[in-house]
């Protein structure tokens, strides 16, 4: 049997597994759902709910990858005792990351479509109408759309097929540290627009009276939604990265690493965004739209804007790339894991299937527009996304948690015993009724008011 390759760094498996989590949700969503539930409050609550139930389930995908030495597709059966039926759920997960890269390679073909639009000046002279209707132009167009989708299939599927280390590793450690020094300057360049002082305080001094004004309820409930979310935990997007890695470290303090990373990433974001939108007048909470036609509309009127908003578009296509990367090589352990496949017939598999499966998604915008699957004005993305984010997600995490906390699955000793092997920080052995019972209590809650807001609100 061929034994499975590793990562040649802890350095390398850290930048990898935070570019997973490091998704447009902390640079798409995370400033405009911050700006409407009252800024720097809203900030402390998330990073709370951020640490009590984002991490113990990320620990518990790295563990359960790194025990298995599979991807999800194959670690339930490594792992469950004879005779049951855990394993099933490995087959929706695939499912679900075939599902993710359905919609989020259209997303990743806006990103480079904006970025080669703002380098090469295509905004100049536009005012605030044609930037809004640049967007919709671009919507309506579905062969621009196919285009820009497939060179966001072949980059992601290119990296994967050089291999782990010479491929997934060393591209996605440049393209984090990138990313990051993208981030810096435009951060710097943000705090000097005049009023810039004014956004900041918004984004970084907690008044609680402005999250009530929102609604303390609604508020609460979307940090925890965020917390959750931002680290696509539930369909095994993290057990891939585990099953590559050694146990020379403890998964806890990996994983703390990764959600700093992740967190710094959306905190960076708000610093970019907040001053920007207070300088001109806009509202941050205005939704999705902030990133594609808001934004512009700043960097059109903007000193250098056409240079600043290249870099915010180079960003916003690293942060989605580096997903798109994590994703496929998932899909390609999928294929290792279960047929047997070579990693290089997993690539060319995948590379005709992707674009195949990630149609709907681009004529859902224009030929397949009248196809509103949840109701007047959503798309076949809305769907995509719900069917992820509603269900696979948190289902998909509750029976994690369930799975390392029965007797009739893997274990709490079997888990902690994997968690804890190495040097670095141990996972708390006291938290298993929480890990048992409170945890996916609140789980649920998110699916079931997830379900509530959607169709009865």
């Amino acid at each position: 049997m061929k034994e499975r390759e590793r990562f040649s760094s802890r350095l390398g498996f850290i930048l990898i597994s935070a570019g997973c989590a490091i998704g447009l949700g902390n640079v798409w969503r995370f400033p405009y759902i911050t700006g409407k539930y009252g800024g720097a409050a809203f900030v402390l609550v998330y990073l709370l709910f951020l640490v009590i139930l984002g991490l113990p389930v990320m620990v518990v995908e790295f563990s359960m990858g790194r025990a298995s030495r599979k991807s999800i597709a194959r670690c339930f059966k490594e792992l469950e005792p004879k005779g049951t039926k855990w394993h099933l759920y490995g087959y929706a997960a695939v499912i679900g990351n075939y599902l993710l890269m359905m919609f989020y390679t259209t997303i990743g073909g806006w990103m480079l479509y904006y970025t080669v639009k703002m380098a090469s000046g295509g905004f100049r002279g536009m005012n605030a109408d044609q930037v809004g209707e640049a967007f919709t132009g671009l919507q309506a167009r579905p062969v621009t759309m196919i285009f820009w989708m497939l060179l966001v299939c072949l980059i992601g599927i290119g990296i994967c097929s050089l291999g782990l280390q010479k491929g997934v590793e060393r591209i996605t450690k440049w393209m984090m540290a990138a990313l990051f020094v993208i981030m810096g300057v435009l951060c710097v360049r943000s705090f000097t627009l005049e009023g810039a002082a004014e956004g900041l305080k918004f984004y970084l001094v907690p008044d609680f009276s402005k999250m009530v004004e929102a609604g303390l309820g609604e508020a609460i409930y979307a940090a925890l939604g965020q917390a959750f979310f931002t680290l696509s935990i539930g369909m095994g997007s993290m057990v891939i990265f585990g099953s590559y890695i050694g146990k020379d470290r403890s998964l806890t303090g990996e994983g703390i690493h990764i959600e700093v990373l992740d967190t710094l990433v959306a905190l960076m974001s708000g610093l970019i965004i907040f001053p920007a939108c207070f300088s001109f007048g806009v509202d941050p909470g205005q939704g999705p739209g902030l990133v594609f036609v808001t934004l512009p509309n700043i960097f059109v009127q903007m000193t250098g804007g056409r240079l600043w908003g290249t870099l915010f578009f180079i960003f916003l296509s690293f942060a989605a790339l580096s997903t798109v990367i994590a994703i496929f090589e998932n899909l390609i352990g999928f294929a290792m894991d279960l047929w047997g496949w070579s990693r290089k017939k997993a690539v060319v598999f995948n590379l005709v299937l992707i674009p195949i499966l990630s149609l709907p998604c681009v004529f859902g915008f224009n030929i397949w527009s009248g196809v509103q699957p949840l109701g007047a004005g959503s798309t076949i993305m809305d769907l995509e996304d719900f069917i992820i984010s509603n269900n696979l997600l948190p289902l998909g995490s509750c029976l994690y948690l369930l799975f390392i906390t029965r007797k009739c699955g893997w274990g709490w000793k079997n888990f902690i015993a994997e968690a804890d092997a190495g040097k670095g920080i141990k996972f708390p052995q006291k938290t298993k009724f929480y890990m048992a019972y409170v945890l996916p209590v609140i789980i649920l809650l998110i699916f079931v008011v997830g379900y509530w807001q959607k169709f009865f609100a």
